[in-house]
This record gives C-alpha cells, sequence and structure tokens, in this order.
C-alpha cells in the first residue's frame, strides 16, 4: 500500500487506567519518529478537542516529560464521555472535516467499548466519502470486557491492586475477637473480571474473600444471607467480595433495592451502594458485627501496585497500533494473543470493531462456582500472568514524580 504522509492526532477517552499514558506515550513516541508522519497533536478531552479545536502539539513537550507519562496514571490528555451520533452525518462531518483542515492522516483513539464505537463511525464516514484516514483503537479498560482481544492494557494493575488492597483488608478484620463481616464493593457493570482477582488474595483454600459474587450470575439475597450465616460458623472474620452491579437476574441491580439511581451520558445506570445495602440486610438479618468498603476511584488507576507486564503490554499496544496505522489498517483496533501461560507469552494483531463495539466480554460461566458465591481455579490460571513483575516508580522527596503538560 501507497505510504500516507499526515499529521497524527491521539485522543484518550472513557475512564482512567493506570496505564492508558503508558499506550499514549508508545503511540507518541513512535510517531515522531517515523517519516511519514509530519507532526503529532495530542486532542484534549478525547474527540471533544477535535470538535473544539483544543490540540497539543507533542512535539513542544518535554522530553523528559514524555519520559514520566508511562508511570502517570489517569488520562493526561484529559477524557470525554461523548457518544457520537450515527445517524448525525453533520457531526460526523465536522470531525473529519476538522481533520482534513488539519492534514490529519492518522488518528489513534485509547479507550473502551464507547471509543471503539467511535472509531468505527468516523472509519466508516470516512470510507464512504473516499477519505483516506486512517483510525486505529488501543484497548483500555480495568473491566476487561471488550470482545476479540484476550484482556486489555488497565485490567493488570487494577487486578493486581485489588488483591492487594483486600489482603490489608483481610488482616484489618483479624483484630476483631467477635464474629464479623466485611463486605467489599468492586467495579464491574455487567462483567466481573474485576471482583474475580480477589481471589488471588487468598493465602490457602477457603482463605478469604471466602465469597465472591459477580454480576454474570443472578443474585439471591436469601441465599446469600444462609451462605454468610453458615461461612460465619468456620471463619468468623469473613469477608465477602462483590461487584457493583450484581443484580437479581431480572433486570435489576441490588443498589436499586436501596434507591432509584442515574444514568450517564451514555444512559448508563450510575452504579453504586450494593455494599452498603447488603450491609444493612446482614446486620438486620443476622445481628453481626459487619461493614461495607467501597474501592471506589482508587481501583481503576492507582499506580501503587503498577504490573510490570500490564505497563509493558500498554505501550506495546501504542507502538503496534502506529505501526498499523502506517501499514494501511484502519477501523481496527490492537488485540492481544494469548500464545501460552506458562511461561506467558503474548503476541499483538488487529481486528475489526464492528466485531467489537458494543459488545461485553463476560467471565465464562464455567469459571464462576458453588452457586455463583466463587471462582474457579481456571480463572486464577488466566490472571496470575497479568499482574506479574514489580515497576520502580520515579520519585522526588519520596513522592511519585507524575508527567504534566505544559499548556
Amino acid at each position: 500500500m501507497e505510504k500516507l504522509t499526515g499529521a497524527c492526532i491521539i485522543g484518550q477517552s472513557g475512564g482512567p487506567t493506570a496505564v492508558i499514558n503508558a499506550s499514549a506515550q508508545g503511540v507518541i513516541q513512535t510517531a515522531l519518529k517515523s517519516d511519514c508522519i509530519t507532526r503529532v497533536l495530542g486532542a484534549a478531552h478525547g474527540i471533544k478537542g477535535v470538535l473544539e479545536d483544543k490540540l497539543y502539539d507533542m512535539s513542544q513537550e518535554d522530553p523528559a516529560e514524555l519520559d514520566l507519562l508511562k508511570y502517570t496514571p489517569s488520562s493526561a490528555l484529559g477524557s470525554c464521555r461523548l457518544k457520537l451520533n450515527n445517524a448525525d452525518e453533520g457531526q460526523l462531518g465536522q470531525i473529519v472535516d476538522a481533520l482534513l483542515s488539519r492534514e490529519i492522516g492518522y488518528f489513534v483513539y485509547i479507550g473502551g467499548n464507547d471509543s471503539m464505537d467511535t472509531i468505527k463511525k468516523l472509519s466508516d464516514y470516512a470510507m464512504i466519502r473516499g477519505i483516506d484516514i486512517r483510525f486505529i483503537g488501543v484497548p483500555k479498560t480495568i473491566d476487561n470486557d471488550l470482545a476479540a482481544t484476550d484482556h486489555t492494557p488497565g485490567y493488570g494493575s487494577a487486578a493486581k491492586y485489588i488483591s492487594s488492597i483486600l489482603k490489608e483488608v483481610i488482616r484489618d478484620g483479624l483484630v476483631y475477637d467477635q464474629k464479623n463481616v466485611t463486605i467489599v464493593e468492586i467495579m464491574g457493570r455487567h462483567a466481573g473480571w474485576l471482583t474475580a482477582a480477589s481471589m488471588l488474595a487468598r493465602k490457602f483454600k477457603g482463605d478469604n474473600p471466602v465469597l465472591i459474587y459477580l454480576p454474570e450470575v443472578a443474585f439471591d439475597q436469601d441465599a446469600f444471607i444462609e451462605k454468610v450465616r453458615t461461612s460465619l460458623e468456620t471463619t468468623p472474620n469473613l469477608v465477602v467480595c462483590i461487584s457493583e452491579g450484581i443484580n437479581d437476574g431480572k433486570g435489576t441491580f441490588i443498589c436499586e433495592y436501596a434507591s432509584e439511581v442515574g444514568t450517564d451520558t451514555f444512559g448508563h445506570k450510575m452504579l453504586t451502594g450494593s455494599g452498603k445495602y447488603l450491609e444493612n440486610l446482614v446486620k438486620e438479618r443476622l445481628g453481626v458485627k459487619v461493614r461495607s468498603v467501597e474501592l471506589n476511584v482508587c481501583q481503576r488507576c492507582s499506580c501503587s501496585h503498577l504490573s510490570r507486564v500490564d505497563l509493558d503490554e500498554a505501550v506495546n499496544a501504542g507502538v503496534y497500533a502506529v505501526q498499523a496505522a502506517l501499514a494501511g489498517e484502519s477501523g481496527k483496533m490492537i488485540t492481544f494473543i494469548r500464545n501460552k501461560s506458562v511461561p506467558y507469552e503474548l503476541s499483538y494483531s488487529t481486528a475489526d470493531v464492528n466485531i467489537i463495539c458494543n459488545k461485553e466480554k463476560c467471565v465464562p460461566l464455567e469459571w464462576i462456582i458453588n452457586d455463583g458465591s466463587d471462582i474457579s481455579d481456571a480463572f486464577v490460571d488466566y490472571v496470575r500472568p497479568l499482574t506479574q513483575g514489580h515497576v520502580e516508580l520515579p520519585t522526588k522527596n519520596g513522592i511519585p514524580l507524575f508527567a504534566y503538560r505544559k499548556a
């Protein structure tokens, strides 16, 4: 294919992770070295930056700051949750025209499901108009729910953070000499990959967390109370982990039993409070000491427990994205292919965003056992390689040193 000369825009979208900037660094540094790419621009707050012409010239950034980028959590360029309307040709046309005015040949978007939907709509629209702009998606989501890829950058570090923090929570519960229950609420709307990772905190068979509930299986409140009751007989300092999206199997999230929930700009219900609801339920039904802990935003982009595997793969995904675009690919997302788990071996490829966007990859039902209250060892074999390796963060005066833009 004939080489395309033009500028490259990189954007970030959706929720942040611990390694989304590592992917950005992979894109930026690879693009800056390319003879075909005339300049590299960063879009402020994702696609909104393209619409509003708020762009950063990455060649003007301090190289030392760019080196720090891969150790910096959250989205350095800023994020957004703007869903493009496929029926609104005016909006799509405005974006593509903005890209043409900047002589953009390459558009790399780092994000999750909705971001891949953006790649699909823009690449389809450009193709219909006969415009040669190459649109490539780089996967990002701690939820690990993107189709066509073994896993996603951000998941390994989030899984490592959750299991590490949970070990501390478990130790905290041991100080009491009376029966007590700690319910830990972990992110996960429809897919329980993050909550499943809590089993890595176990030191031995039967260790805490004794009960683990994912949204893939309907949650029965009476059965849950009975499980807690019987588990307390052998584990008086019981720890239970639940996904925020556990539901009754009939369309109602457990948190909705306590109160109505709002929706975000994509129409997704804003979930929180399942742990608190179950805390009150256990207190009312069993009369034992109980507390709930919501890990909240820290679990998605903390860099205090970075996985070296996750960090390296995130950078490589950004590098591969530029290479794929230069090779002529468009309307694709970078995918991870696991060749083997022991020893762990990975390769990179691409997949059409049409088989990825607006789909969710859930935890296989065969990995969910004990009437939906535990996870099998098959999951451990899957997740353990992704949490490996320690990362020594750059520091100043003993505190992590993060990158900052000049703007």
